[in-house]
């Protein structure tokens, strides 16, 4: 996830030319594939997850606080600190690795290469890879030329590169690392057949709206709670002169997640699980009752920045950076996504904890929602630099740099919480670990990337359409059903 990000699907970069880590691109969140692995989640995650709103809005309200861990402030950039893991030299060695990242994450990224590369001696190029990042991969495998080491963004994708023997096994310093560092959940996330595989580098709390706290006080409105309050909330800021909601639609992965927290919240979890896997159809009458809610929104053009057509020509970058930009007056009061919106709100002049607050996902069903998503890194050459780099990503070292440059989450409980930015991002951070193995991991990533993954197809599309016509909840569900039944094969 996305990661976690700033863009995915059609606003990915199109080049696949090797950058080195100084170059400079734009963002991406959490992708979509079939999961043969999941963590076991029982219904405490939302207790536990859902805190991460109510602890960003505490932090907010006290004006800061300790941040937890050992220390109660960020360590500065130029602070040496010691090292967790050791790692092998390598001098003269050159790797390429491979993610759906562009823009502010790419480049939070590439500081954790550069430390690779001063404890190392290795040289390490990023390639910048599009969706769907399983056919970039086969294409570049075809042509001799694959990365050494991918980070994924969707759960099935690493099923798919171990089915397609591109994957190699983690070696035993990785292992040790992830045995020390991360909860057996996250772990089983990054095996197939009872065999470690990935490394979930960085994690995602994907129920979170954020909102303009300018917009929001001009029109004396309070963060809603419960879904019916949302929408209450959004006739009065759209009442004020400020539209109520900017939606990335895009960017089809953003809508799968609104979708996701609608039906996890209003259906329940074991219904999740069933359509996740395909056990219950998309005709069936809890999605008919998802769509109808979620069409309760987008089905009010005054509550969209830019109306219907505007969503639908909005990416996911703009979709933040236009809620946080025209002081009191943005384009939007308030923008749904993952704890990596913040990579973009640093776009602007907005400061997190003062411009840009947050909130938990509303209740629409008993309980608030709480998604999760992730990116796991995976080796692709059975070198030792490809090794040595999913050591480094498994360490909290190398978490708590992107840690500290924001909109990052790692599930890496080793990671002190003191190396986040601020208290927003430690309050989602210290919920995450406190969730355990405890979590739903987003539906969309979970299903064939011919359903959940691909931009201007499956899900993605049919969401998009749905956008555009809310009103059509049935023709909506057989798009899903026939495009799923057809990626699922059943």
């Amino acid at each position: 996830m996305r990661g976690l990000h700033a863009e995915h699907g059609s606003s990915h970069t199109t080049s696949d030319t090797a950058s080195h880590t100084t170059a400079h691109p734009t963002g991406h969140p959490t992708g979509h594939t079939r999961s043969r692995r999941r963590a076991r989640s029982r219904t405490r995650a939302w207790a536990a997850l859902a805190a991460a709103g109510a602890l960003a809005l505490s932090a907010c309200d006290s004006g800061g606080g300790d941040g937890g861990g050992s220390a109660g402030s960020t360590p500065s950039a130029g602070q040496e600190q010691a090292h967790t893991v050791e790692l092998p030299k390598l001098p003269g060695e050159k790797l390429e690795v491979s993610a759906v990242w562009t823009g502010p994450e790419q480049a939070n990224f590439a500081k954790v290469l550069k430390e690779f590369e001063k404890r190392t001696g290795a040289s390490v190029a990023f390639v910048p890879a599009q969706d769907p990042i399983v056919t970039f991969l086969g294409t570049k495998i075809a042509g001799g030329q694959p990365p050494d080491v991918a980070l994924l963004p969707q759960v099935g994708a690493l099923a798919a590169a171990v089915q397609n023997k591109w994957a190699q096994p983690v070696g035993p310093e990785a292992k040790a690392q992830l045995e020390a560092n991360y909860s057996p959940g996250w772990r089983q996330l990054g095996a197939v057949d009872g065999t470690q595989y990935g490394v979930y580098y960085k994690a995602a709390n994907k129920s979170l709206v954020w909102y303009n706290a300018k917009a929001f006080e001009a029109a004396g409105v309070k963060p809603p709670k419960t879904w019916k309050e949302l929408l209450a909330a959004a006739d009065t800021l759209s009442a004020s002169g400020t539209p109520a909601v900017s939606v990335a639609g895009a960017d089809g992965w953003t809508l799968t997640d609104w979708f996701e927290n609608v039906y996890l919240s209003q259906a329940g979890p074991e219904k999740y699980d069933q359509l996740a896997k395909h056990r219950i159809k998309w005709t069936d009458d809890s999605v008919k009752q998802a769509l109808t809610t979620l069409g309760e929104l987008f089905g009010r053009k005054d509550f969209l920045a830019g109306g219907t057509s505007g969503a639908l020509a909005t990416e996911f970058p703009k979709s933040v950076t236009q809620t946080f930009t025209g002081g009191d007056r943005p384009a939007a009061a308030m923008v749904f996504e993952g704890d990596f919106v913040a990579v973009n709100i640093a776009q602007t002049e907005a400061k997190v904890g003062k411009d840009a607050l947050v909130f938990p996902f509303p209740a629409v069903g008993a309980k608030a929602p709480v998604v999760s998503g992730g990116d796991v890194a995976v080796a692709l050459k059975p070198s030792k630099g490809a090794q040595a780099l999913l050591t480094f990503l498994a360490s909290a070292d190398a978490a708590r740099i992107q840690a500290g440059a924001g909109g990052f989450v790692s599930p890496n409980k080793a990671v002190d919480f003191a190396a986040y930015p601020n208290d927003i991002q430690r309050g989602i951070a210290k919920a995450l670990i406190a969730a355990g193995d405890d979590f739903r991991f987003d539906m969309s990533d979970q299903a064939p990337a011919a359903f959940g993954g691909t931009p201007g197809a499956g899900e993605w599309k049919a969401l998009q359409d749905f956008l555009a016509n809310p009103s059509d909840v049935a023709g909506t569900q057989a798009r899903l059903e026939a495009d799923a039944a057809k990626a699922y094969g059943n």
